[in-house]
């Protein structure tokens, strides 16, 4: 049996095989490309070893085969393979060949993957010309058949995370790479982890992120599940919106290589034009997360109005920060016991003007639980330090905690990350509800009134460190003895000066 490839091997393999657009256009576009070939290769792998097990079992009878292939979780159709393409990689067309696989892989699996290959084209002259591009592809192929890149689960032994790992750990680098747009479709893992943590989704939760990306956030919130003993759980189901066609299609082949073929994620635009709808309104989570783009200008003020009686009965927010149209719109789709965690810029916590008066509202209605000041440089695309508001609409108290992380962290050149121990610390702060000095407040609803609703951490984790008493007698010593080795000094400075006669 091959030796299956470790994790970082296959880390390594996918992020050298970048090496054959890096130059020739920006990461932002030629990622697409990396992933979907990925993806293909991962289908082609796992479609392969499906063959060979029936194969296995049944022998020689083809139709058999072609019958228990067709009741799989997807299905390939004839010539649609990897190995198709490395057996045609030095065709002339080769970049059209593969925009056909693409093709007939979406019709065939039209309910799963409709429309995920639509934005790109492995026969565009974003690839160069046609010798160019050719020779850009032939890199591709050869790189994705190295031993390493053998994404058949009979090599892992079933672990189908492996390759799930791989996919994160690439949309990370290029979230790294990509300045600011960077944050727009990655939350950083270590941010997701313990979003995921706090909002603690329950066996058979519906889990919706308004602002999907890539998935990643709502990827990992739905490996947090867990059953009513505690253990991971597969019973849940998923829920995204995202308005960026080519995040969109990243955000599906991250859900489907992850096994979670069922996910439901719309291409639109959530403010303004959601389509996650039920009756005769918006459809209704028990956990409700997002990293929304913070402040975002434009956002739909415009048609705010004719919807002043759902979702923006608190009050409309203002017309250059969407924040709190975020923020109002997960409230509105979380069910009479649901949760709700989004990360949000500390603007959020303190400012006024009709925000405030929303803040207000929000607090008054008692649906605010926690608020948890994060350390800076956390987020692709921006240094500046965010916080997270967890929203319970089934609290069974008036108070709200308040955590101050924003010291805790492991200090890193370009970005600074979250430890385990981080965020241990404040998961169970969150669940604790206690008091912890310099690090945590329990506020009573009186407390934050008396604050006029703001927010802001310092009113109520006071992290002021005393500095240590001066030692009186020890510093009149030093000063002594400071004085004797600057007469010292002047005396030899003298007997210099008169030995040059000056």
């Amino acid at each position: 049996m091959q030796e299956r490839p470790s994790q970082e091997q296959i880390n390594k393999m996918l992020w050298n095989a970048c090496d054959t657009f890096r130059g020739a256009f920006d990461s932002s576009e030629y990622k697409n490309y990396i992933l979907v070939f990925m993806f293909v290769k991962y289908l082609s792998d796992v479609w392969k070893d499906h063959y060979n097990a029936y194969k296995k079992q049944y022998g020689d009878d083809e139709a058999l085969i072609k019958r228990k292939l067709n009741r799989e979780r997807f299905v390939l159709p004839e010539n649609c393979t990897f190995d198709y393409i490395y057996d045609h990689r030095n065709d002339s067309d080769i970049g059209e060949k593969i925009d056909k696989i693409l093709s007939q892989i979406e019709e065939k699996n039209i309910e799963k993957l409709d429309g995920v290959f639509r934005n790109i084209s492995f026969n565009s002259e974003k690839l160069g010309q046609t010798k160019d591009r050719n020779r850009r592809l032939l890199n591709l192929i050869h790189d994705f058949a190295k031993p390493e890149l053998d994404f058949r689960p009979s090599l892992w032994d079933g672990k189908q995370d492996v390759l799930g790992e791989a996919y994160m750990y690439l949309l990370e680098k290029f979230a790294s790479g990509a300045g600011k747009k960077g944050g727009e479709f990655f939350t950083p893992k270590e941010v997701s982890q313990l979003l995921a943590k706090l909002v603690a989704p329950k066996a058979g939760a519906r889990i919706f992120d308004p602002t999907a990306g890539s998935a990643s956030l709502l990827v990992q919130v739905a490996e947090e599940v867990t059953d009513k003993d505690g253990n991971p759980s597969r019973d849940f189901a998923i829920y995204g919106q995202e308005s960026n066609g080519d995040t969109w299609a990243l955000s599906k082949m991250n859900c489907f290589i992850h096994g979670m073929d069922a996910a439901r994620i719309e291409w639109c635009d959530t403010l303004n034009n959601p389509q996650l709808l039920e009756g005769n309104g918006l459809m209704k989570f028990d956990v409700v997360v997002a990293n929304p783009p913070f402040s975002l200008d434009k956002w739909g003020h415009e048609k705010a109005e004719a919807d002043r009686h759902r979702r923006y009965l608190r009050g409309i927010p203002p017309k250059s920060k969407g924040d709190y149209a975020f923020i109002l719109h997960m409230i509105e789709t979380t069910l009479p016991n649901g949760r709700v965690g989004v990360i949000v810029p500390h603007g959020v916590l303190f400012r006024g003007s009709s925000e405030g008066r929303i803040r207000q509202a929000l607090i008054e209605e008692n649906l605010l639980e926690a608020v948890v000041g994060l350390p800076p440089n956390l987020f692709f695309g921006t240094g500046i330090p965010a916080a997270i508001l967890i929203f319970n609409k089934a609290k069974t108290n008036t108070d709200t905690v308040f955590i101050d992380a924003s010291k805790e962290f492991d200090g890193g050149k370009k970005q600074n990350r979250l430890r385990n121990k981080d965020i241990e610390k404040i998961v169970a702060a969150y669940r604790d509800f206690k008091e912890i000095p310099k690090y945590s407040h329990v506020a009573t609803l009186d407390e934050i009134r008396e604050n006029d609703f703001n927010l802001n951490i310092p009113r109520y984790v006071d992290t002021f460190e005393e500095e240590a008493p001066v030692d009186m007698e020890a510093t009149k010593l030093e000063i002594a003895q400071l004085e004797k080795e600057l007469a010292k000094v002047k005396a030899e400075m003298q007997r210099y000066l008169k030995e040059l006669n000056l």
